[in-house]
């Protein structure tokens, strides 16, 4: 009985220890990036770099919108348009 109770203790104090270290490691990560968004407040060319990530994340927009938005290849299409090449090219003959 009594280490069934130990073991639950044990497991209770894990559970905290990791929610505390998860809670450490959040705090840890958003107080850096708000220093990194003072930091690039702080510069003197700030609105050039706000229009350049803007254009920066316009481009990778369009890419990703090509990349799953177009239309898949017509794989019969491109063979057969390969056969009528090489029939015209051989005289008819394939």
């Amino acid at each position: 009985m009594a280490d069934t109770a130990r073991s639950g203790s044990r497991l209770d104090e894990q559970a905290v220890l990791l929610a505390a270290g998860l809670a450490d490691l959040a705090v840890s990560a958003v107080s850096s990036a708000v220093g990194t968004v003072q930091g690039m407040l702080r510069r003197s060319d700030g609105p050039e770099l706000a229009q350049d990530a803007q254009q920066d994340l316009m481009a990778r927009g369009r890419l990703a919108l090509d990349r799953y938005a177009a239309a898949p290849v017509p794989h019969l299409e491109v063979l057969a348009q390969h056969v009528l090449a090489r029939q015209a090219a051989s005289g008819g003959d394939v």
